[in-house]
């Protein structure tokens, strides 16, 4: 039974549903860690068995997915005497589902290699309900041999899976479609606050931006949801984690001689959002900068 389980690290908000439907679909057992134990109780009572430590986990399956809030969380699993770097072994798969810079993931993932072990970014994008659905779409760096083994266990959190290339093409097409999100926001919400301030019902206008051009996955879920009523919570993707992410796309657009303008704009509108006491909120919550 060993060999056939899976491993799961980090059941926060997008990987507790996501290692929840694993249980659920994969057909085979799961053994999951965190260090918060509240998620872990509920994964419990769906049937997954808990390990106690990072290295008891890693040891307990020849696949581990990973989903960490960001790359030093990610680099910091990795190092020390019980990291994956120490832990793993030959002919392991790890899979990243989380978003960390491509050059990092490139570095872990030639280090894991030199000793046989494989390693596939595969970060996912779209919202906490869509994890909770297994309806994600994964975006996958990784060689073909290993897309190939990895597929169908992604398939049971996501409904689209794209193999975008080799070690790192997953992280960078997500860091991507992250940037275009993050300007779509600062978009919908300076129209938000231009329509309320020139005595527009907001409501009617995105529903008419729905009908038109300026349609988008954002306007009907960031902005419908989140941004119309006001409702920012904590524990989604906060404007804190937004701005880490936009990082990524800034470091990119330097690698490739670019610079971002638009993503530099949304980077200052989420660095204002952050000091002034929102930074824990759900990011679309720099709608109030924008209409202060």
């Amino acid at each position: 039974m060993a060999e056939q389980a899976l491993s799961f690290i980090g059941t926060g908000v997008m990987g507790e549903p996501m290692c929840r439907n694993l249980v659920l679909k994969s057909g085979r057992p799961v053994i999951a860690f965190d260090l918060a134990s509240e998620p872990l109780e509920r994964l419990r009572a769906v049937g997954c068995r808990i390990a106690s430590t990072p290295r008891e986990v890693i040891a307990a399956s020849e696949t581990v997915l990973l989903c960490l809030p960001d790359g030093a969380k990610l680099k910091g699993l990795c190092e020390g005497a019980h990291g994956i770097f120490a832990a793993s072994r030959a002919g392991q798969t790890f899979i990243d589902l989380g978003t960390s810079g491509a050059g990092l993931t490139r570095e872990i993932a030639g280090r894991l290699a030199s000793k046989g072990v494989a390693w596939a970014d595969a970060p996912v994008a779209r919202t906490r309900e869509a994890a909770q659905k297994g309806t994600l779409s994964v975006m996958v760096g990784a060689d073909p041999e290993v897309y190939g083994r990895i597929e169908p266990l992604l398939r049971c959190v996501a409904s689209d899976v794209t193999h975008c290339g080799g070690v790192g093409a997953g992280q960078i097409v997500k860091i991507l479609n992250n940037m275009v999100l993050f300007q779509t926001v600062n978009a919908l919400a300076e129209a938000l606050a231009i329509g309320r301030r020139a005595g527009i019902d907001v409501a009617l206008l995105f529903d008419t931006l729905s009908k038109g051009s300026a349609d988008s996955f954002a306007l009907r879920n960031h902005g419908m949801k989140a941004m119309l009523p006001g409702v920012f919570p904590e524990r989604a993707f906060s404007a804190e984690y937004a701005l880490k992410a936009l990082g990524y796309a800034l470091e990119l657009g330097r690698d490739t001689g670019l610079r971002l303008r638009g993503a530099e704009l949304a980077g200052e509108v989420l660095r204002e959002t952050i000091a002034a006491g929102h930074g824990r909120e759900y990011f679309p919550a720099l709608a109030r900068i924008v209409d202060a």
